[in-house]
């Protein structure tokens, strides 16, 4: 039987073929601690102890192959959450983490709130734990990605009420609710771009839920907003995870669809892409 130490250096040399050393190691190291139900402390401290992880070969062949760790493990940490992952949904990023503290520190206590484009449910669920009898609506298009949504929410926040809507249609037909905050994190990449990412993204991630064609990046963007307009509440608030070269036409976007207060914020890496306007009472 193999130790901790040969596990980890298995897993990290399976690794090496797709990514840096120091990436390999902390993927090799997520999945002894997750599949092998042991601390990081615990393999510093005991490495020399044995160590069984089901299907070890599959996961380092999937490995070689660019398959995101979040995917073979079939989660993934979003603040104090571990949701459920898989090729229906994106993966998510510590960047949509701000955004939800962004929107959790202006929200008041018993905020309705709509999550557009919801995927895995981390950012509806997030709200749902830390705004204090909030009441949280999501929609997708997608059923494998509400399939799993409903999964995350079940398990973490039952309160939140997931339905089918189109960001790209009037999704205001599914709800007639009026909403203290509009918050998504839509497809936003120009598809030209997909160039120069890594396979463990382009070749993994659903598609669907990234890309948008180079002639028109703020697609989405501009229709969540012109249906948003007519949903929030008259101090609503409307609030987007963004591109970071899009800021500039971010801003003009959401000042020709009659929005204001319009504020531009920068992630912990001092890019930005973050952004939050609220609807005119003009423009109503």
């Amino acid at each position: 039987m193999a130790t901790r130490r040969e596990i980890f250096n298995e897993l990290t040399t399976a690794a090496m073929e797709c990514y840096a050393a120091a990436e390999a190691r902390q993927i090799a190291e997520m999945i002894i601690t997750t599949k092998g139900g042991i601390t990081r402390n615990d393999l510093i401290v005991e490495p020399t102890k044995e160590l069984i992880i089901d299907e070890l070969a599959s996961i380092k062949e999937q490995l070689k192959t660019w398959r995101p760790v979040q995917y073979i493990l079939g989660s993934a940490d979003f603040m104090d959450m571990s949701l459920e992952v898989n090729e229906a949904v994106l993966i998510p990023r510590p960047e949509t983490e701000e955004l939800v503290l962004w929107v959790a520190e202006a929200s008041h206590e018993g905020a309705t709130i709509l999550d557009a484009c919801t995927g895995s449910g981390c950012i509806a669920i997030a709200l749902a734990r830390t705004i204090r009898d909030s009441r949280v609506y999501a929609f997708d298009l997608y059923d494998s990605a509400i399939e799993t949504a409903k999964r995350n929410v079940e398990r973490y926040a039952p309160q939140v009420n997931i339905r089918k809507g189109d960001a790209l249609a009037d999704f205001s037909e599914q709800f007639t609710e009026r909403f203290d905050a509009i918050v998504s994190n839509p497809p936003y990449i120009p598809i030209s771009d997909s160039a120069m990412m890594r396979p463990n993204v382009t070749a993994h991630e659903p598609h669907e839920a990234l890309f948008v064609d180079d002639n028109d990046p703020l697609l989405f963007y501009r229709a969540i907003a012109r249906t948003a307009r007519k949903m929030l509440t008259a101090d609503g608030a409307l609030y987007f995870e963004i591109y970071e070269t899009l800021g500039t036409e971010m801003c003009d976007m959401l000042r020709s669809e009659g929005y204001r207060d319009i504020t531009l914020r920068e992630d912990f890496r001092g890019k930005p892409r973050m952004i939050c306007a609220r609807v005119s009472s003009i423009a109503r």
